[in-house]
C-alpha cells in the first residue's frame, strides 16, 4: 500500500444516539481509488459524512487519523483544509452565490492565499470543458434551477478546482442518466490522472467506476466492513449482487425482525378487530 494518507480505526459513529458505524477500520493510501458499496441503509453515507465532520455525526470510539493526525475533534472546515472533501448526493442550492465566486472563495478559505484572477477563470473553463458544461452556468448562483446531472457536474466541477488530497464522492452517480454518469465519470477520471488525490467512491450503482482505476472495493453492511477485495470485486457484486457477503447472523437477525414485525402486525390487527366488535 502507498503512504498511508487515511486510517479508520476501530471507530464506531452515533446518530441521534443510535449506533450505525460499529468498529470500522479502513486505510486508504495516498493516489488510491477505493470503492464503498452494500445494501440500502448499511452506513455507507455516515461514514463519508463521519469523514467530513458533520457534527450530527458522534464518534463515539475509535480514531481517525489523517496525514498521520487524529482529526476526529476537529470541525468540517478544518478538515478542508487539511484536504479532505465530500461531494452530496443532494447538492444544496445558494440563491445570491454564484458557482464561480463559490469555488473562488472556497479556493481562497482551503488554501489561505489570494486566488489570480486570470489563472483562476482559466483554469475554470478548462474544467467545465471536461465536464461539457455550459459556460454561463459559471454566473448563475450556486445549484438553482440546475437540474440533477448539472448539480452533480457542479460538484465535481468543485473537485477538480479545489484539488483535494482525499474525496469522497457519495452516490455521485445517483438520478442520473447513462450520458451523465459517463460525463461525470469523465471529470472523476481525470481527477485521478491530473490530480493523483485519493478517492473513497460511496456507490450503488457500477457505471461512474467503468472507465476508471479501482484498487480497493469495500462491502459495507449494517454498519460493518464484511469484505475488502480489489477491483475486480466490483464486477462480482455487479452480477451476484450482494447477498453472497451478507453474514448469516446478520440474516438471521433480519428474519427474527421480519417475523417479530409480522406477529405485531397479526396482534395489532386482532386487537383492532376485537375493539371494532368484528370479532
Amino acid at each position: 500500500m502507498a503512504g498511508k494518507l487515511l486510517e479508520l480505526q476501530n471507530i464506531d459513529v452515533n446518530v441521534a444516539g443510535k449506533e450505525i458505524l460499529h468498529d470500522v477500520s479502513l486505510e486508504i493510501g495516498a493516489g488510491e481509488t477505493h470503492v464503498l458499496m452494500g445494501p440500502n441503509g448499511a452506513g455507507k453515507s455516515t461514514l463519508g459524512y463521519t469523514l467530513m465532520g458533520n457534527p450530527d455525526y458522534e464518534l463515539t470510539a475509535g480514531r481517525i487519523l489523517f496525514d498521520g493526525e487524529d482529526i476526529g475533534g476537529e470541525s468540517a472546515d478544518m478538515r478542508a483544509k487539511r484536504g479532505i472533501f465530500l461531494s452530496f448526493q443532494d447538492p444544496l442550492e445558494v440563491p445570491g452565490v454564484s458557482l464561480e465566486s463559490f469555488i473562488r472563495s472556497s479556493i481562497q478559505q482551503v488554501s489561505g492565499e489570494k486566488v489570480k484572477l486570470m489563472a483562476f477563470q482559466k483554469a475554470l473553463d478548462q474544467a467545465m470543458d471536461v465536464l461539457a458544461m455550459d459556460h454561463a452556468y459559471a454566473q448563475r448562483d450556486l445549484n438553482v434551477g440546475f437540474s440533477g446531472g448539472e448539480k452533480k457536474k457542479s460538484e465535481i466541477l468543485q473537485l477538480l478546482m479545489l484539488k483535494p488530497k482525499l474525496a469522497i464522492l457519495d452516490e455521485t452517480d445517483s438520478g442520473l442518466d447513462v450520458d451523465a454518469v459517463r460525463t461525470v465519470s469523465k471529470g472523476v477520471e481525470e481527477f485521478q490522472k491530473k490530480v493523483g488525490g485519493s478517492l473513497l467512491i460511496i456507490t450503488h450503482s457500477t457505471k461512474i467506476l467503468e472507465s476508471l482505476h479501482v484498487d480497493f472495493t469495500h462491502v459495507m453492511v449494517k454498519g460493518h466492513i464484511v469484505h475488502t477485495g480489489d477491483g475486480s470485486l466490483v464486477a462480482q457484486i455487479n452480477e451476484k449482487g450482494f447477498e453472497d457477503f451478507i453474514p448469516q447472523e446478520v440474516k438471521d437477525a433480519e428474519r427474527r425482525e421480519k417475523l417479530a414485525q409480522a406477529a405485531k402486525a397479526a396482534m395489532d390487527a386482532v386487537k383492532a378487530a376485537s375493539s371494532s366488535g368484528s370479532l
